[in-house]
Formats: C-alpha cells, sequence, structure tokens
C-alpha cells in the first residue's frame, strides 16, 4: 500500500512528493519516450510559470484538447499548479460540441493539437469573447484562433526556468482542497453535454478509496488505453501518482496484438477497461497462449462484463483478479466486487467502496426491502459538487442529506440487493445508453439527425450487443420526397459526432409510435427489437 503518513490535500502536491522520493523512476511511457517523477513535476513546473506569465488566475477554466499524451499529462498538472480548472475532452469531439463547451464553461484558455487547429477555428468563430489557444505540435501558418491570442506549447516551456517563479510560488500557497479542480463534462439527457464539478478532495477521497481496495502500491504498473476525457481514464493517470506508480499510456486499443505485447515487454500489473476490451480479447485467436503472469488484475466499470466473458476469461487466466465496478461521473466510483466473488455473483457490482454509503430508495425515499427494485443513492465525500451552470439539473440530483451542509446524489440507477448486501445493476430511469464503457445521450444523437437534410423524425435506443454492451439503433423518419440513403446518414454523423456516438443499426420508418400526449414511445421501439 502507499504511504500515505504524509496525506497531501492537494492532487498536485502528490507529484510533488513523489518528484522527491521518486525523482529517477519512470512516472509514464507513451510510445517512445519515458518521463520521470522528477521531469514531470519539473516540466509541469515550467508550464505552470508559463501560464501565469500569459495571464492564468486561479479559477479559470483551461481546455485540454490532445488525444492520450505527455503533453495532456504535462497540461492538467501544471493548470493545477496554478490554481486554474482544467477540462479534458476527447481529441475526436466536434466543433459544434467544442463550441459548446468554450461557451457553457467559460474557458480562458485551450491548449489544442495543431493538428485539429480546423476545428479550433470553427468552434471559435462565433466566440464572443477572447481566449488564449496554446497550440501543441508544429505552429500554425494560418489564422487557427481568428482574434485569440496563440502560443505554442514547447517554446513557452523553453523559455521558462525549471525552479517555481516567485508568482507561482505565491499561487501555491493560495490553492485549497475546497477548490474545483477538473469539470468532466458528460452527456446529459436533455442533449447538451453536462460538466460535473469535482474539487481536489471529491477526487483525493474517491481515488483514495480505490486505491485502498485494489490494494495499488509503487510497484504498479498500469496500462491506460482509455481516453483521459473519460473520468476512469483520467483516475487512472490521478492514481497512479497518488501511490508512486508507472502509466503507460496508450492512445487507443485499436491494435489489440500491440496491447498485449506492451503488457508483456513493460510488465503490466493493472489493466482498466471496459466490456468492450475483453470481448476483443477473447475473440483473438490463440488467446490462451499468453500468459500474462505480470498481470495482476484487470478492472471494469462503465457497463458489467457479459457472465460468460467473466467465466471465460477467468478459466484461461484464474491468477489474474478481476474488479468488476460501478460508478457515474457525479460521484466517480461507488460499489466494487471483491475478486473471490466473481465466480458466485458474476453479475453483481459487489457493495459500496470504502469511505462511501448506499441506499436503494423507492418512490417516496424509502429503503426498498432485500430483492425490490429502486433508486441507487449515494453518500460520501465521493459525491461531487453538482453540474456547472445547471442548478435546476443539481438540485434534482444532489438532494439535501442526513445532516446541514450534506449532499445525496440520486443516481438514477434502478438496483435491487440480495440478503448478503450485494448491489446489482438492473437499468436506467432515462434512457441514457452505455455503449464502449461511454455514457450516451439519445437526445444528442436525435438532435444531429434531425439537422439533416431530409429527416424528419429520428428515435434512438441502445440494443443489446457482446461487444459494445449496448449498440446504438437509430429509427428514422424521412420528409416527403425525400432522396436519402443509409451512406447518407452515416457520412453525415461520421462529420459531426464522436465515432462512438455513431450509430450502428439505422433503419426507415413511416413513422414513430407516439403515447396519448404526442411523445415518441420508445417503449414500443424496444419491444418491437426485443420480439415482444
Amino acid at each position: 500500500m502507499p504511504d500515505f503518513n504524509f496525506q497531501p490535500r492537494l492532487l498536485h502536491k502528490f507529484l510533488t512528493k513523489n518528484a522527491e522520493k521518486y525523482y529517477d523512476k519512470e512516472a509514464v511511457i507513451f510510445e517512445n519516450q519515458r518521463i520521470t517523477y522528477g521531469q514531470l513535476n519539473d516540466k509541469s513546473t515550467q508550464f505552470a510559470n508559463a501560464l501565469i506569465d500569459i495571464g492564468i488566475k486561479r479559477h479559470d477554466r483551461a481546455i485540454i484538447f490532445l488525444d492520450n499524451s505527455i503533453e495532456s499529462i504535462i497540461s492538467i498538472w501544471s493548470i493545477l499548479k496554478t490554481g486554474a480548472v482544467f477540462i479534458v475532452l476527447n481529441g475526436s469531439i466536434k466543433a459544434s460540441k467544442l463550441e459548446y463547451i468554450i461557451k457553457d464553461s467559460g474557458a480562458n484558455y485551450i491548449i489544442a493539437d495543431s493538428k485539429k487547429s480546423e476545428i479550433v477555428k470553427d468552434a471559435l468563430l462565433n466566440n464572443k469573447s477572447s481566449l488564449k489557444v496554446i497550440w501543441v505540435g508544429n505552429k500554425i501558418s494560418h489564422d487557427g484562433a481568428g482574434k485569440n491570442s496563440e502560443f505554442v506549447f514547447d517554446e513557452i516551456i523553453d523559455n521558462q526556468n525549471v525552479g517555481i517563479s516567485k508568482n507561482l510560488d505565491d499561487r501555491l500557497n493560495k490553492i485549497i482542497d475546497y477548490d474545483l479542480a477538473t469539470l468532466i463534462y458528460t452527456s446529459g439527457s436533455t442533449g447538451e453535454p453536462k460538466g460535473v464539478i469535482s474539487s481536489h478532495f471529491n477526487i483525493i477521497s474517491a481515488a483514495r478509496s480505490i486505491i485502498e481496495y485494489i490494494e495499488n502500491d509503487p510497484n504498479d504498473i498500469i496500462l491506460e488505453v482509455l481516453p483521459l476525457s473519460f473520468d476512469y481514464g483520467l483516475y487512472q493517470m490521478i492514481m497512479s501518482t497518488m501511490f508512486g506508480g508507472t502509466l503507460v499510456l496508450e492512445t487507443s486499443f485499436m491494435f489489440p496484438i500491440k496491447i498485449i505485447q506492451i503488457i508483456e515487454k513493460e510488465r503490466i500489473t493493472g489493466f482498466p477497461i471496459v466490456p468492450t476490451i475483453i470481448a476483443l480479447l477473447l475473440k483473438m485467436k490463440d488467446i490462451e497462449k499468453y500468459k500474462f503472469d505480470s498481470l495482476r488484475y484487470i478492472s471494469n466499470t462503465g457497463a458489467a462484463f457479459p457472465v460468460p466473458h467473466i467465466q471465460k476469461f477467468n478459466q484461461l487466466f484464474p491468477q489474474i483478479k478481476i474488479f468488476s465496478m460501478y460508478g457515474l461521473t457525479e460521484c466517480k466510483r461507488i460499489a466494487y466486487l471483491p475478486p473471490a466473488e466473481i465466480i458466485k455473483r458474476p453479475s453483481s457490482v459487489g457493495k459500496a467502496m470504502p469511505n462511501c454509503e448506499v441506499f436503494i430508495l423507492d418512490e417516496n425515499g424509502l429503503e426498498v426491502p432485500h430483492g425490490e427494485i429502486g433508486e441507487l443513492v449515494v453518500r460520501g465525500s465521493n459525491v461531487m459538487r453538482g453540474y456547472w451552470n445547471a442548478p435546476e439539473l443539481t438540485e434534482k440530483v444532489y438532494r439535501k442529506g442526513l445532516y446541514q451542509g450534506e449532499t445525496l446524489l440520486y443516481s438514477g440507477d434502478l438496483f435491487r440487493q440480495d440478503e448478503d448486501g450485494y448491489l446489482y445493476f438492473l437499468g436506467r430511469k432515462d434512457d441514457m445508453i452505455k455503449s464502449k464503457g461511454e455514457r450516451i445521450s439519445p437526445k444528442e444523437i436525435e438532435n444531429i439527425l434531425c439537422s439533416i437534410e431530409g429527416v424528419s423524425e429520428a428515435a434512438v435506443i441502445g440494443v443489446p450487443d457482446e461487444i459494445l454492451g449496448q449498440a446504438i439503433k437509430a429509427f428514422i423518419v424521412k420528409k416527403d420526397g425525400a432522396d436519402i440513403e443509409s451512406n447518407d446518414i452515416l457520412y453525415y454523423c461520421s462529420k459531426s459526432m464522436e465515432s462512438f456516438m455513431i450509430p450502428k443499426f439505422l433503419e426507415f420508418i413511416k413513422e414513430l409510435p407516439k403515447s396519448p400526449n404526442g411523445k415518441i414511445d420508445k417503449k414500443i421501439l424496444k419491444q418491437q427489437i426485443m420480439g415482444l
């Protein structure tokens, strides 16, 4: 277990502490780059100095629009050191969503890959306030930011000394654990992404609980194939720094054989995954020939592992612990199933993690008996602070708790609990879709589909899928006389949304089923899919 005798209250203090303790130990490995704790701390200090020089203030919001990279990790630590708030966005998002998040968050800075300059330029066209844009990569030869100030990442770092400047030192002394650390944007049922407000205190509390039950220590080497924009991925980076381990960073799980080679070469001990990944691994020919003798555990959240996958993986690799977990961005993690229970209770997500309490309540706010269905409600310091710029939604989801000033999270997820206290996820109260480990808003996809010329109406649902957990199916009603085909729809989707949001199935229908009040009745669509 990591040494918490000295327990930092601020996220970046863990980096500083471990840079002193493990200066020459590798903190992050990415492709052909290997950066030690000392180097990571020095680089992030240099960039923090530079950010202060160009005007960043405490509580400013700074967007990181990069794929997984060393620069994205440096940026996170640097922003935290300045007392500002970081927002990591998926490198595949389109200009319309980037524009929305810039406006919603009130971001003052954006650190972006120069290869994404056209997306950034389009997102900033209608932005009335000026941003400072820091490009990672080559200099931009055209007007990539319009009226906004532009800088180059490497240049402004190289112009700084390694040491902490007086301005940075003054700033570091003012940051407290109640300050916001990040806004994590997640899909919402309204169709627009919403920013979950997360403080240093909230994140550290949640991360410590996870580290405790997984039993991470400085010897752990974690393989990260999940995007840092995904809170499950982000926390792997944060936790590995907290316990002094090594993070092996990849951009994706696109080539499974490459990932297997990395596990063997780097002696990976921990592999956080989503159901899609285990399904792809188990489909590989001769997967049983790989020993994975260094791998201590795999972990999963986002959607449940299919029971046959758990059984097959355990049969092939009985020495590897499987941590099946459940969580929400709104509180990071809620429950985990001890690996010793995975065969006995493969469909359970376990019990509440350390320092977290859960209840299953009915519509009147009363706890339901074991075996009955209700909404999962969460209590603990892992419960985040609410949604940015969304007081009504915050009031609905984050409600008054048992004591004055305490907040409970109403998850919106339906659960039951067995007589031994183990939790079983049954579904969402709303119609959110879980696919590839991502929580996806059908409304967001429907809005995009309805903006296509020739589309009159659209309805999107999730359907069971062995690989994806849920696949996205879209039902589309054409406008009278419209000449539009599936390929046209998919081409437009590829230009307007992230890849994980693109429907796997399209079906043109004459009309969508409606309820008496005129709303689209998705229950009927789901019944048709299931053959009921």
